[in-house]
Formats: structure tokens, C-alpha cells, sequence
């Protein structure tokens, strides 16, 4: 395939590298600092998919320009969903491609499924609060992250008593703390806990590189092509 790259930081490099190695082709860069191209500089002549990870103030007006010069896009920024409906009508107005994750690794997406899973358990069998803490690099900009609030999300859908998020300890019963740490140079950390009189359970995905949210972009910027509509990981990996 011929790939778009919006934003060539540490993602967009590591992309670069690992489609090269599964014989994709970066057809341009669009970056403020990497390059002087702009996203209507491509067309679906010469651009088969867009893969957009940049900041969380210029997401929505890449992915807009994407869905306008006809383009599929994977985007993979976070800190932008206050505009994500925007976006859904958009890609159904041009009848585009848009796919999106809060986080690309297959392993954090797995994560995800047992989340919910054991949410609804934990919710059913009852005397257990819960609580969720996320580990990144101090580079992160978004508190918490992407992943953290897909998670909270997740806990909430099935656990009844937790009735919002708070990016704090909990003030009240129905909060759910989500707590954010920054140091060094953590990849991403996300740790579940689930605490009652007698016992303390944990489900945590810890990741080790950037590679596999790398894989995880590319693999979604291959599905996606052919595709109209808003997809995520669910469809992806038949979750």
C-alpha cells in the first residue's frame, strides 16, 4: 500500500519503519516538523490510506482534511473525542473511511474485552470497589490517557455503582478514581483493581515498546481501504 503519515514523531517513525519491513510504501509526510507537505497534497491517486498520530488540537481538522480529499484514515491520536461525533457524520456525509482506537495494540485491546468482562462479573457477585491507574512518559500530553478512559468506560457499562470517572481519588461511592502517573520514559501502563474486606484482584497490560501499537495501526490501515463507515478495534478483531 501507499501510506499518508500525519504527525512523524516517535509513532510516526516507528510506523515508517515496520511498514517498510511489511512492504508498504510511505507515499508522503505530513508533519510541522519533519516536512512542508500538506494533507491536500494527496489524493487516492497517489495515497491508498492516511495514519494520523499527532496532537490532540490539530486530530479532528487532519482527519476532517483526510475525509475530504477522499482519503481512509487511521487515526490514532487521543484528547479529541469531544469532536468524534463531528467526525462520524462527516465520514457518513462523504461516505468516507474513518478508524479509530484510543490505543492500536492488539494486547491492550484484548485488555479491553476482559475489562468489561470482569466488570460485569465483579459487579455481580458484589462487595468490591474498584479503581483505575495509568503509568506514561512525562511527553504525555492527555490526562488520563486514551486507554484509561476507553477502560473507566468499559467499567462503567458494567458496573452499576461506579457512575462517573474522576481523575482523582474518588470524593464518592459512585466515582470512579482514575489516577495518572507521568515518569521517565514509561511506554503505558493500565492497571485495574479490584479491592474488597478479603481479597484484592488486578487485570494490568503493561506494554514494552512501541511496536505494537506500530502493528496494530498498520494492520488497521490494511483493513480499512474498501471500507466505508466509522470502525474501531472490535470490528478489527472480531471482539
Amino acid at each position: 500500500m501507499n501510506i499518508l503519515l500525519i504527525g512523524y514523531g516517535k509513532m510516526g517513525q516507528t510506523i515508517a519503519a515496520l511498514a517498510a519491513q511489511r512492504g508498504h510504501t510511505i507515499a508522503g509526510i505530513v508533519d510541522l516538523h519533519a516536512s512542508q507537505s500538506n494533507i491536500a497534497d494527496f489524493s487516492p491517486a497517489t495515497v491508498d490510506v492516511a495514519i494520523e498520530f499527532t496532537h490532540p488540537d490539530s486530530a479532528f481538522g487532519n482527519v476532517a482534511a483526510c475525509l475530504r480529499q477522499g482519503l481512509p484514515v487511521v487515526c490514532g491520536s487521543t484528547g479529541w473525542l469531544h469532536h468524534f461525533e463531528e467526525a462520524t457524520v462527516l465520514t457518513q456525509e462523504l461516505g468516507g473511511s474513518l478508524f479509530y482506537a484510543s490505543n492500536y495494540s492488539v494486547g491492550v485491546n484484548l485488555f479491553f474485552h476482559f475489562n468489561e468482562y470482569m466488570a460485569a462479573k465483579m459487579a455481580q457477585f458484589g462487595g468490591y470497589d474498584v479503581a483505575l491507574r495509568e503509568i506514561h512518559h512525562t511527553q504525555k500530553i492527555d490526562q488520563p490517557s486514551g486507554t484509561a478512559l476507553t477502560a473507566a468506560e468499559g467499567i462503567m457499562r458494567n458496573f452499576p455503582a461506579k457512575t462517573s470517572w474522576r481523575n482523582a481519588p474518588a470524593a464518592t461511592p459512585t466515582e470512579l478514581a482514575v489516577i495518572s502517573e507521568r515518569t521517565g520514559e514509561a511506554v503505558g501502563t493500565h492497571i485495574v483493581t479490584y479491592t474488597s474486606d478479603v481479597d484484592t484482584l488486578e487485570l494490568s497490560h503493561a506494554a514494552h515498546s512501541r511496536e505494537g501499537f506500530a502493528l496494530g495501526a498498520l494492520l488497521a490501515a490494511e483493513w480499512l481501504p474498501g471500507r466505508p463507515g466509522v470502525f474501531g478495534m472490535k470490528e478489527l478483531l472480531g471482539l
